[in-house]
């Protein structure tokens, strides 16, 4: 647990005015207008996408005349075009139409095409992230349990749809005088990733969060800082998948702390 909470309370602001600047600047993840998935589509014309996309084996195919105003890779399109996933930053995306970059995606085999429009309705209504204030009590130590080898879980998303989750070992820690678990994912980095609820859910902070602890050391410790609970990309925009929280990660108790909600307007 620190002790320099005067500079981990800074450190806190810092980070809390970085997620508010993020979340709302252009191609943030309020200015999602819509996930449109091909198979919904099977003409290959999306309502208000300029263009015709269709899903061809590991790739999709995107065929535009001059009047659609298509740009791939900043270019003028007419004619089609073969493309992948998209997995870079939103603004380094290859198809624009005008200020609106439009995203390829590709979940479990299935093609999409996100829409990303700087002058959406929410970016433009967005006050800010209710966020508790920081407080050290919610530093707590943990360490990281690794699986003997990486575990699948079907769970609901924010769409309705059930989605593989991949999860890679519990992160346990002491919170409010009782032992409680997470089951995390561990990322390419190396840190880790929780989806989960608590007491607070769906009352005093949205229905679910995410949390991400750093890479755990040799010995598996971590520490798990809640006061950097994090809103999931689905309470800025509807159009988000995120998973819901596994099984488990439900806590029976309350984190009053980190990201809470959207400041109403």
């Amino acid at each position: 647990m620190s002790t320099d909470t005067s500079q981990d309370r800074q450190d806190w602001e810092h980070w809390h005015e970085q997620r508010e600047a993020a979340v709302a600047s252009s191609y943030g993840p309020l200015s999602l207008t819509g996930t449109h998935w091909l198979s919904d589509y099977p003409e290959g014309r999306i309502p208000a996408v300029p263009g015709e996309w269709r899903a061809e084996g590991d790739d999709v195919v995107l065929t535009a005349a001059a009047e659609d105003g298509l740009t791939v890779d900043g270019k003028p399109l007419a004619g089609p075009v073969r493309l992948g996933a998209d997995h870079g930053p939103i603004h380094e995306s290859r198809v624009a139409s005008g200020g609106r970059r439009l995203v390829v995606l590709r979940r479990e085999g299935e093609w999409a095409v996100r829409d990303f429009d700087p002058d959406s309705e929410a970016r433009q209504a967005f006050r800010g992230i209710e966020a508790t204030p920081y407080d050290e009590a919610w530093v707590r130590p943990g360490v990281f349990r690794p699986y003997a080898e990486e575990r699948h879980v079907r769970v609901e998303n924010a769409d309705g749809k059930e989605r593989g989750l991949g999860l890679a070992g519990e992160l346990v820690f002491d919170l409010h005088g009782a032992e409680h678990s997470l089951q995390v994912a561990v990322e390419a980095d190396g840190t880790l990733w929780a989806v989960f609820a608590d007491a607070t859910s769906g009352r005093d902070s949205f229905r679910f969060r995410f949390l991400r602890p750093p890479a755990p050391a040799a010995d598996g410790s971590v520490t798990v800082d809640l006061n950097r609970a994090l809103l999931p990309p689905c309470a800025f925009a509807a159009h988000f998948i995120c998973p819901f929280p596994p099984p488990g990660n439900t806590l029976d108790t309350a984190v009053a702390a980190g990201e809470r909600r959207l400041v109403e307007g």
